[in-house]
């Protein structure tokens, strides 16, 4: 099989190619194309992929390319992980808004409004560019905002475009452990859309085991949602949210310490990652070794702001360990490719999953997963408190899809001033005002 990785200069690209390199199977991915615009980029993580592939005799094989539709004709798998603008576009985007006194983070409010507008008129265009390259491959969509990318490019691919993230199989996984369950045998009940979603059972053998944990404060607070959020507004919920609703449940902190910080998420990965790929245009330096170092520095910094708000402390071993999006692409490829079925947390259209939503909306729920793509499963109706976030996030991802398509200002407008995090028209013109100066790439927005 072949899979085609788009933004495969991309620093997480190694993820996935050292999850291909333990599957040995019949069938197995025998060639990866690796897509990106920045040459030096695609040379690093190529350095990096054939240290990975060193002395393993069916190693798939890496080509690069900066030709766009030589990497799609032909791949049965394309892997889309791009990042418009790069990382110094979201360190803008954050940057803008908390000027603002509004969350910039990278998916979630104002930075991630910009980061879609960005984003959604360049994956509509790779959308319509695989549907006539190659018609018969599959996608998978890691490319942020996850869940409105996917529904964009469902727009001209259908269910052939498949979303996935790490954090809910993450979250699940933690929860299984504190429980004393393998997380191999656990159903997470989880449903919403891409990073706001909430884990409302785990079930063992047919048993919710998480009333279990929802009764015992300590053991609540033993994994790092429980820390973040803490025991009493779990118990009152009687769900785990997912990570990235900290930034709605505790807004106002979580905006004054990012302002408050030596420098955005954003800002801290360009640094870093600029040293990682200036590192590696000397000939001599480890790739892997480079690479190992680098990855570790991010995940032990991830969500720091959120941390110290909370006063969870510094992540503890057990909380490194995420969902592996590239595990979970893996997983469905397989599934896909071998009619190997199995269940897994997707972002796909909702068809009556979600009874508040319409059919074409994407939701992150789980699915059941066979040669013929991702199925959707019935999940329980999201109460009431669910069902204002998500139907008011819902509004605002359908308020970027008309402005990316039409170039509708005042559509951008509204997705600004729809959102929870931003609820203010005069801000949300000042909003687009500033992004539409930062970014050239907005100048698309010159309908009224």
């Amino acid at each position: 099989m072949k899979l085609t990785i788009l933004g495969g200069g991309g620093f997480r690209v190694p993820l996935v190619y050292g999850a291909l390199l333990g599957d040995h199977a019949e069938g197995r991915v025998s060639r990866v194309t690796l897509y990106d615009t920045d040459a030096d980029r695609l040379t690093a993580v190529s350095r990096v992929l054939a240290e990975q592939g060193r002395g393993i005799a069916d190693a798939p094989a890496v080509v690069a390319t900066t030709e766009l539709d030589e990497a799609l004709r032909g791949a049965d798998f394309v892997f889309s992980a791009i990042r418009v603008g790069g990382l110094a576009g979201r360190a803008a985007d954050e940057r803008v808004a908390l000027d603002e006194g509004v969350l910039g983070q990278e998916t979630v409010g104002a930075g991630g409004i910009a980061y879609g507008l960005r984003t959604v008129p360049v994956a509509l265009d790779l959308a319509r560019r695989i549907a006539r390259l190659a018609p018969r491959a599959w996608v998978i969509n890691f490319t942020n905002p996850a869940g409105l990318v996917t529904e964009a490019m469902s727009r001209h691919l259908g269910d052939r475009v498949i979303g996935i993230c790490d954090s809910p199989v993450g979250l699940g996984r933690r929860i299984a452990r504190v429980l004393g369950a393998d997380p191999d045998r656990a159903w997470i009940d989880y449903a919403g859309l891409n990073h706001l979603g909430w884990v409302r059972g785990l079930y063992v053998d047919g048993r919710d085991e998480l009333p279990r944990l929802l009764a015992d404060p300590k053991l609540l607070e033993s994994f790092e949602e429980g820390r973040l959020f803490g025991a009493e507004l779990l118990r009152s919920l009687g769900a785990i949210p997912n990570e990235y609703l900290h930034y709605y449940y505790v807004n106002r902190e979580a905006v004054r310490a990012y302002q408050e910080a030596e420098r955005t998420r954003g800002a801290f990965l360009q640094d870093q990652q600029e040293g990682f790929y200036a590192r590696m245009r000397e000939p001599g330096t480890p790739a892997l070794a480079t690479w190992d170092r680098t990855r570790a520095e991010r995940e032990a910094t991830y969500m720091a702001e959120n941390r110290e708000v909370a006063g969870a402390g510094e992540r503890e071993e057990s909380d490194l360990e995420s969902g592996g999006y590239e595990q979970v692409a893996l997983a469905l490829m397989r599934a896909v490719a071998r009619n190997e079925r199995t269940s897994l947390i997707l972002n796909v259209r909702n068809r009556t999953t979600l009874s508040v939503l319409d059919a074409d909306a994407v939701v992150e729920v789980p699915c059941l997963v066979d040669a013929n793509g991702a199925h959707p499963v019935t999940v329980s109706p999201l109460p009431y408190h669910a069902v204002g976030l998500v139907t008011a996030v819902k509004a605002v991802e359908r308020a970027v899809l008309e402005a990316a398509e039409s170039g509708s200002r005042a559509a951008a407008v509204q997705a600004f001033a729809l959102h929870p995090l931003v609820d203010s028209v005069t801000v949300a013109r000042r909003l687009l005002e500033r992004y539409t100066e930062v970014h050239p790439g907005l100048a698309y927005l010159a309908r009224p």
